[in-house]
């Protein structure tokens, strides 16, 4: 998925109001943020074969330490290990809950989307996927709803508190709608510039952390 980790990054925002949105996108997309390094690296590997799925042609050939449940619980309990040491007293055992459990929803979330080819830990043979990616009908009206329904809920639970707060927020959600649209309907990619092209992501999470200076938890009766 793509849109959908998003989604769940805008809907976390409303539980942890102390998270930053750039921590939450860092946290939601971990696993992809991790994994073109590691294939850079050698460590893991993938292919590119038109035709695997209706929606992607990447076959993910091994990728147990970025996408495994059993890596990203540890990486989740890293990052939120990680955010409580940086923000010293101002941290809650509940925000730090929240962070592992956006970590850990990108292999529920890819575990629906993916053939079966989730690692379930990083040494086993084993390889989950219920296969939505075999269906762009449904692909879209899945992903699609999911993101549309978590982006009205972070709209609803914050305020922008000046012009940048609406324009950066609302120009993230065409920005990725595009991508998402481009990527699933647009021709195969060359396998050598995958990884280089998913580097990209981070700009992202900085977009994240850009929105969330500039918008605030939504107080009662104040609409922006």
């Amino acid at each position: 998925m793509f849109l959908g980790h998003f989604a769940v990054a805008f809907a976390a925002k409303r539980a942890a109001p102390e998270v930053s949105l750039g921590t939450l996108f860092l946290a939601a997309q971990l696993a992809d943020l991790l994994w073109p390094n590691l294939v850079l690296l050698g460590v893991e590997r993938f292919k590119v074969q038109p035709g695997i799925t209706a929606v992607t042609p990447l076959d993910f050939v091994h990728y147990p330490w970025s996408h495994s449940l059993t890596a990203l619980a540890l990486w989740g309990v890293v990052l939120g290990v990680g955010w409580v040491a940086v923000r010293l007293g101002q941290a809650t055992p509940k925000a730090a809950l929240v962070i592992l459990a956006v970590v850990v929803s990108h292999w529920v979330l890819d575990w629906i989307a993916h053939r079966p080819d989730m690692p379930l830990t990083i040494g086993g043979d084993t390889r989950l996927g219920l296969g939505l990616w075999h269906s762009i009908p449904a692909t879209l009206a899945v992903e699609g709803g999911l993101f549309a329904l978590c982006v009205a809920f972070y709209a609803q639970g914050t305020r922008a508190v000046d012009r940048i707060g609406t324009w950066a927020f609302w120009g993230l959600v065409a920005f990725l709608v595009v991508v998402y649209a481009a990527t699933v309907f647009g021709p195969p990619p060359e396998p050598a510039h995958v990884a280089w092209a998913a580097q990209a992501m981070w700009l992202l999470v900085f977009w994240g952390y850009w929105i969330d200076r500039h918008r605030e938890k939504r107080k009662y009766g104040i609409r922006d």
